[in-house]
């Protein structure tokens, strides 16, 4: 089985090339360390399995998926992350990724990647209980405002941003890295036709007030 690892952490990369070597069907193809190595090392080598970080730079871990996801819809995508974080899980689900595993669940790894492989869609224990929470709990917008075009997490940002917030308190404050705070203020300019971070905070507080 032909697999290629991109994370941001040579550590991790190296972590994981050497704990899935262990098994004899495996194949450590390539490992890369952005989102962007994921979508050129994807196309070169057309691996059964990409694992995944989700939480990288510029271009995170589910920008790439769907990149991916567009030009190969039978890619099979294992995500990973450090964080069980709402949106992301449904962002996962909502892309068709065939895996999402909390990167500590080493001893999950290997028969979330077999299970895969075999056609299987994996999410381990944290996340299974977290989609159950979720469905039993649904989440209540945290801004006062709901902005149809913006995601839950674009609204977070925007409500940071009236907040006078730069973006290492952004960043911070929500468990992002500058570099994804900074993905996502581009985004926001570009969804609601923008072109300052001056005036995403007139227009949060004009939707606010009407």
């Amino acid at each position: 089985m032909k697999l290629v690892i991109i994370d941001d952490d040579p550590l991790v990369t190296t972590s994981l090339k050497t704990i899935l070597e262990m098994e004899k069907d495996f194949e450590v193809a390539a490992v890369g360390h952005s989102g962007e190595e994921a979508c050129q090392l994807y196309q070169k080598w057309e691996p059964d399995i990409l694992l995944m970080d989700i939480r990288m730079g510029e271009m995170t871990g589910i920008m790439a998926a769907k990149v991916i996801l567009k030009a190969q819809p039978t890619a099979k995508i294992l995500l990973l992350t450090t964080f069980s974080d709402d949106e992301y899980i449904h962002e996962a689900l909502n892309l068709g990724v065939k895996g999402y595993l909390v990167k500590q669940d080493f001893p999950s790894l290997i028969p979330a990647i077999k299970a895969i492989q075999s056609g299987q869609s994996v999410f381990g224990t944290e996340i299974t209980d977290k989609l159950i929470h979720l469905v039993n709990h649904p989440k209540k917008e945290m801004s006062p405002v709901f902005f149809d075009k913006l995601t839950q997490r674009e609204q977070e940002v925007l409500l940071k941003i009236a907040e006078g917030k730069n973006n290492k308190e952004i960043a911070k404050e929500l468990f992002l890295s500058e570099g994804t705070v900074r993905n996502y203020i581009s985004l926001l300019l570009e969804k609601l036709s923008l072109r300052d971070r001056t005036q995403l905070a007139i227009y949060y507080y004009q939707e606010k007030n009407e």
